[in-house]
Order: C-alpha cells, then sequence, then structure tokens
C-alpha cells in the first residue's frame, strides 16, 4: 500500500507531467479546530474532512447521495397563475406561507451527513505537520514522536484508506454516529446555520463491532437507510492499514486487501487518475496567490465530480459535521449555485467531469416536466430554482425557487457540453432535446406573449429578497437576456441540425419581438424604472454580459452599455457582497478586457472569503475589509466561479473566434497556459514572455471551421498551409481535421 511502503519515493515518482507544484498544497503545523477548516478528500462519491475536535483527530465522512428526500409539505398547492393573480392583488403573504416559509420551518428535504471516526491524539501525539499534496490527494500528518498517520480517498473506487506508521501502543479508530436520535430536542436554527439534525426524526442506528470492524446502519426517511462500514488490520513493524465506505441503500462491502501484493489498495490506479486530471490542462500566471488559489479550486473540482454521481450541490461531498443542517439544507440552487460550480471545467477541459451535470438535469428531466405541468399549467420543461436530489421542488423565496426562467440559464449547459466537445452525439440525443423542451416551455408562457403584458411578473436574484416588491410587472434584464439568449440558442441548434425552415423563422420572429434591455446612464438595470440602487451580492442584472455574453466589447454601442454597467456597479460598492460576487465579479471584469481589474477582485475573494483550507465561507473573513458580511457558511460555487475567472483572463471563445490573453493584468509579463478548451473543441496552448505573445499551439479534436485572433503583427506558422489561411479584421480563419495541430509563432518582424 502506497500511503505505508515507500510512501516518500512514491511522490517523487508522480509524472513530471504533474501541474501543482508544493507551494500549492495545502501545508499546517497543526490540525484544523473547524470542520470548514479541515483537510477535504473526496472522489465524486466519497468525501472526508480530516481536523481536530476536543482531543481527537477526527474524520468526518460523508457520500454525495446521502439525502432525506421526502417532499417539501405544501408546495405542491401553488400554481404560477395564482401567485401572478397574488402578486396583482398586492396579497403576497399567502404566497410566502405556502412557498417560501417551509423551506425554513421544516428541516426536510436536505442533505444529511454520514458518521465520523476519531483516533485519541494523545496516544498519536504532537503534530509537528499536516500536509495535503494536491497533485495526488493524499494527507499526510506528521508527529513529534515519529508517527505518521496518511490518509486519501480512492480517485476510482469509492474506498477511503487510512495508514498509521511507527505506531508504540493499540490504535482502534472510535465511530462517532451522527445526532440523530441523541434524546436532546435539538437545535431551531434558520437555513443558514441549520436546524439539529434531531428534527429529522430518524430511528436510532446500530453499531456491530468486530475486532477489526465497525458497522454503522442508520434508517432515514420512508424506510431508506445507509451503512458506515470501517475496517483496520494491524501489520508487523507497528503499522496499521484502514479502509472505509458509506453505501446507501444497500449492505455496505469491503474488498479485503491483499497484502501479499506490492499495492494492496490499488494506488495505481488512484495514481493514473490524478495524473490524467492534471494533465489536461494546466495555468502559470506570475502572481503566486491567485495561482495557488487556482489550483486549490481545481483541486477540489476534482474531488467533487465525476461523470456518473449527482451534481455539485452546494456543500457537495463535505457536509457540515457540527451536529445541524448544512447551510440551505445542502440542496441543489440553481438561480446560481450549481451553474457557477461547473464553468471551469469546460475551458479546463474537464468535459467527463462537467457530464455529471448535464447528465443528472437529463436524468430528472421527467420529474421536472411533471413539475412544470403542475405549477406552470403547460408543456415543456422548466426546473425549479431549489431542488432536491430527485428534482423535486423546495420552495424559499419562490421568485428565484420557481422561477419561470431558470432552466433557461441550465440549458446553456447543454449548449456548452455540446459546443466544447461537438459530439454529434450527444447534441442529437440530449443537448438539442433538452433546449428545445425548455424553448418549448418559454414560448408557451402567457407572460412572453406581447399580447398579454398584464400577466407579466418578474424577478432578478435577489433584489428585494423575497418580498413582493421582488416581483417586477416588467421584464427584468436577468429575465429578458435569459429568454434572448434561449432563443438564440435554439435557432443555433436549429441550424446546426440544418433545420432553415418555418421553426427557425418563427424563432427570430419571437426574439425580435422582445424588444432590448432596459438601460440608462447607469447601464444595464435591474427592470424599467428600477436602478441597481444599492450594493447587491447576485450580478443578475448583467447576465448579458457574463456569462451568456449577449453584449461584448468588440461592438461600440455594446462597449458603451458594459462600460456604465461596469462603472456603476463600482459605485455602488461591495459591502453587501458574498464571496461568489468578487470570483463572478473577476469574470465579468475579464468578459470587459479589464485585467487589472479582474485579477484585483480575484485576489479580494482569495484573501478575504476563504477558509485556511481554501473553503468559500460566503463571509469576508478579514472583519468586514470589503463585505458588510462577516459569516461562514460554506459553499462551493464562488471556489469554482473563481478558476474560471482566471480561465477568462486566459483565453475566451465565446464571441465565434478564440482569443488568447485578452484580459490579462498589464504586469503579468510571463504567462503560459496548456490545453484549454474552447468553443468548437479546440485545444488551445500558448505562452507569453517578457510581454510578448511568443507561440500559440491550436489542437483540433473535432475538425471544423477555426477562427482565431492572431496575437502578433508577422507570423510563421505550422501544420497548416500558410495559403489556406484568410484573414479579416485581425481575424483568421481556416479549415481543419479531426486532430490537426496547429502552431502559430511569432515571427518579431
Amino acid at each position: 500500500m502506497k500511503i505505508l511502503f515507500s510512501i516518500f519515493i512514491l511522490i517523487l515518482s508522480i509524472s513530471v507531467f504533474s501541474q501543482p507544484k508544493p507551494q500549492h498544497n495545502l501545508k499546517f503545523d497543526s490540525l484544523a479546530k473547524r470542520w470548514d477548516e479541515a483537510i477535504p478528500l473526496g472522489n465524486g462519491w466519497l468525501g472526508a474532512l480530516i481536523w481536530q475536535k476536543g482531543d481527537r483527530l477526527r474524520l468526518s465522512l460523508d457520500r454525495v447521495d446521502l439525502w432525506d428526500d421526502r417532499p417539501m409539505p405544501e408546495i405542491h398547492k401553488l400554481k404560477f397563475k395564482w401567485v401572478v393573480e397574488k402578486v396583482k392583488l398586492n396579497q403576497y403573504d399567502s404566497v410566502q406561507k405556502i412557498g417560501d416559509e417551509p423551506y425554513e420551518k421544516y428541516p426536510a428535504p436536505t442533505k444529511i451527513p454520514g458518521a465520523a471516526f476519531e483516533f485519541d491524539l494523545k496516544k498519536l501525539g504532537k503534530v509537528v505537520s499536516n500536509e495535503l499534496d494536491i497533485k495526488n490527494g493524499l494527507s499526510v500528518i506528521k508527529f513529534d514522536n515519529g508517527i505518521i498517520f496518511n490518509n486519501y480517498i480512492h480517485a476510482v473506487n469509492q474506498v477511503g484508506y487510512f495508514g498509521i506508521e511507527n505506531i508504540r501502543e493499540e490504535m482502534i479508530p472510535e465511530l462517532m454516529i451522527p445526532n440523530y436520535n441523541s434524546g436532546e430536542p435539538g437545535s431551531i436554527g434558520n437555513s443558514v446555520a441549520g436546524q439539529g439534525l434531531q428534527k429529522l426524526g430518524y430511528k436510532k442506528g446500530t453499531v456491530v463491532k468486530t475486532k477489526n470492524s465497525i458497522r454503522y446502519h442508520q434508517p432515514t426517511w420512508d424506510n431508506n437507510y445507509y451503512e458506515v462500514l470501517v475496517q483496520w488490520f494491524v501489520l508487523p513493524g507497528n503499522r496499521i492499514i484502514g479502509q472505509w465506505t458509506i453505501s446507501n441503500n444497500k449492505l455496505a462491502a469491503l474488498p479485503k486487501p491483499n497484502f501479499k501484493l506490492k499495492e494492496p489498495t490499488n494506488w495505481p490506479t488512484h495514481e493514473k487518475w490524478w495524473n490524467d486530471y492534471w494533465n489536461r490542462s494546466s495555468v502559470s500566471i506570475p502572481d503566486s496567490i491567485l495561482e495557488r488559489q487556482y489550483y486549490l479550486e481545481m483541486y477540489k473540482f476534482g474531488c467533487v465530480a465525476r461523470g456518473n454521481t449527482p451534481p455539485i450541490s452546494l456543500q457537495a461531498i463535505w457536509t457540515a459535521d457540527n451536529g445541524n443542517l448544512p447551510p440551505w439544507k445542502g440542496d441543489f440552487h440553481h438561480d446560481l449555485n450549481t451553474q457557477l460550480s461547473y464553468w471551469p471545467g469546460y475551458a479546463g477541459n474537464h468535459l467527463d467531469l462537467t457530464a455529471s451535470y448535464t447528465n443528472w438535469l437529463w436524468k430528472v428531466r421527467d420529474e421536472n416536466k411533471r413539475w412544470t405541468k403542475q405549477y406552470f399549467e403547460t408543456g415543456g420543461l422548466n426546473v425549479p430554482g431549489v431542488t432536491t436530489i430527485s428534482g423535486k421542488p423546495m420552495g424559499g423565496w419562490i421568485q428565484y425557487s420557481m422561477s419561470p426562467t431558470t432552466a433557461l440559464w441550465l440549458a446553456q449547459h447543454f449548449y456548452w457540453q455540446w459546443k466544447y466537445s461537438m459530439n454529434p452525439k450527444f447534441f442529437k440525443e440530449k443537448a438539442f432535446p433538452y433546449i428545445e423542451d425548455v424553448t418549448s416551455f418559454v414560448i408557451s408562457l402567457p407572460f412572453l406573449k406581447m399580447y398579454q403584458p398584464e400577466n407579466i411578473i418578474s424577478s432578478s436574484p435577489e433584489y428585494f429578497d423575497n418580498s413582493i416588491k421582488a416581483w417586477f410587472r416588467d421584464f427584468t434584464n436577468y429575465d429578458l437576456a435569459l429568454v434572448r439568449h434561449q432563443l438564440r440558442t435554439q435557432i443555433a441548434v436549429m441550424v446546426y441540425g440544418k433545420d432553415y425552415g418555418k421553426g427557425t423563422y418563427f424563432m427570430k420572429v419571437v426574439l425580435d419581438s422582445l424588444g432590448y434591455y432596459d438601460i440608462n446612464e447607469t447601464g444595464l438595470t435591474v427592470a424599467p424604472g428600477q436602478n441597481l440602487d444599492e450594493s447587491h451580492r447576485h450580478l443578475s442584472p448583467y447576465m448579458a454580459i457574463h456569462p451568456l455574453g449577449l453584449l461584448n466589447v468588440e461592438d461600440a454601442k455594446e462597449k458603451d452599455i458594459i462600460d456604465k454597467s461596469l462603472r456603476w456597479i463600482e459605485k455602488k460598492g461591495t459591502r453587501s457582497w458574498c464571496g461568489y460576487s468578487f470570483s463572478w465579479m473577476g469574470c465579468m471584469y475579464a468578459r470587459a478586457k479589464e485585467g487589472d481589474n479582474a485579477a484585483d477582485m480575484l485576489k479580494k475573494f482569495a484573501t478575504n472569503f476563504v477558509s485556511p483550507n481554501s473553503f468559500h465561507l460566503n463571509g469576508d473573513q478579514k472583519g468586514g475589509q470589503y463585505s458588510n458580511f462577516t459569516y461562514r457558511p460554506f459553499t462551493l460555487e464562488g471556489n469554482f466561479a473563481f478558476a474560471q475567472g482566471i480561465h477568462e483572463m486566459l483565453v475566451q471563445s465565446h464571441k465565434e473566434f478564440i482569443e488568447i490573453f485578452p484580459a490579462v493584468p498589464k504586469d503579468w509579463h510571463n504567462i503560459s497556459f496548456k490545453t484549454l478548451r474552447t468553443e468548437g473543441a479546440f485545444l488551445i496552448s500558448a505562452k507569453k514572455e517578457n510581454g510578448v505573445v511568443t507561440e500559440m499551439t491550436i489542437k483540433s479534436e473535432a475538425g471544423g471551421a477555426l477562427f482565431v485572433k492572431l496575437p502578433f503583427p508577422t507570423w510563421l506558422v505550422k501544420g497548416v498551409n500558410r495559403n489556406d489561411i484568410k484573414i479579416e479584421n485581425g481575424i483568421a480563419n481556416m479549415h481543419t481535421v479531426k486532430e490537426q495541430i496547429i502552431t502559430f509563432t511569432n515571427a518579431f518582424e
């Protein structure tokens, strides 16, 4: 087992192509004293947090699909038409009672934790080193008496491993079960702090011990259950090897390690997965804070995403271990959280992992269609803005949790999953049908038909929170941008599918009927008659800039709108922002080609809004330097939006052409990146040395037309006949074949 045998030789043998460096690792001289500062491990299915609770070393264990999926009471009573009428009559308290209050009142549905096991620190000694090697997901804790405690979760198999070297006395893990049935009433908290786990009303779980194992069986809601199994083996040479797993609605089982083998825990397959992951892409930037944070974000992305798992929820596989429900029930928030969580996977060249999002949305499509018919009383497809793991609605601030436009933002990910891969099978079987179903829903809504303006109620997350004022009687720029983008996407996929008939013409007619965004001296407004009057955490009014890319700085009129919008946001300030706001704003600045501002926003995120272990804590952890929010609920979307901010600074392709280094700070003279992915299924590598772009290599994974902005006035090219390249306005256009590699180099003339 590598975590016990020749571990340091192993680390040195990692492929030289692995991108993270030792300075990117998490390194401490003690154990974290809070669960949200712990060392994080994961493989998409299982997660662990390593920290100190009292005088014990604790491993908090989790599984992605541990859910209490009972229906949210009363939510089925809501009808969109009824909500519209109540808004018109100014009788919104009745809507809040059914739509908003149950989310705060009832403990479930919710994500739930697994268990934990602990070791006595008095036996282990004093910690002198606590390090996570992010290139392979290996945690190594060293003690002053020579004991070494190693942990990893296998990247492929649903097993976590631990090993202890140089033990001096018996080391037996003690299982700590969640307080579902503690005899205490449980805390009464809001959705941020979380209610006590006792509120779920579960029967007491059972624990069965043998001389080298512990099995925990926990009944949950409606005859569901999960099991945690921990095993350990005492080996010659004062060593212990242990393993653990969590199962959902089946008996937990672990393979017995074959200690006759050199690698009894299948480390080579684990190492191979992480090597492949890091070899997919890399970046090198001169800002050490941003580069380290970037690699920590991409490490976490590798921990939480797999193509066959449920998607990334608020905390994914790192559910709170504090006796309460996780912040916001650990659910699936689709008014930005799940969307932002997958942003870096596309450009980062991890389409096998972003597939978990579209696969799950496809899996729950029938349930979402059922809800669409029930709530909106129409056909097509929409998705609740806050859902359980099975796609059922959870309510809470229904302007957003039951918004008419949620699925339109989600459909963008189907478009991206296809556009970044150009996979014809995915296009035909999933992307086109999903996008078409969403469009069918949109054009069926009465408020979209301009002859019924009296039925319009529109919102902009989360402006005016959940008050009746959050409903606007005209299109918000948030909803309008999403509808415009959806119709443009529908036209694009119809054209790609060679449908040039009446359907395409009709979509263009509907698109033209929508009108333009509401703009004034502040740039994009929230809605007609409503400017952004105060600092606001959700950048919803500016969706047309990013991520939808409907407004671009290459167009003079659109650039003016973007400039005015950004300056107005700056004027309103960041006092009411959360951490993710800074990450998202970094992306938006990059789209505006304001590299210095983009880097500044991302640095504020990395220095003020993350825990020592890099977790996004939403609030300003330096006492309110940039934001009045100083709380610390952990969610992941801010982390992953940060990583995408770096990608946006290095390469963009949303404008139908590829551009490298579009938004890098003026003092970033030496930069490089390798095989970042763009729309059209192109893999791009580029270098900038001493402030000058020297080389750009493009691999055409799927073939087809390539449009790329040349970063130098004179150039040499390999891999394509120069005569086959057409240049217009600095954009090179050429035809490529599958797997073709083209390299442009600076001719320095």
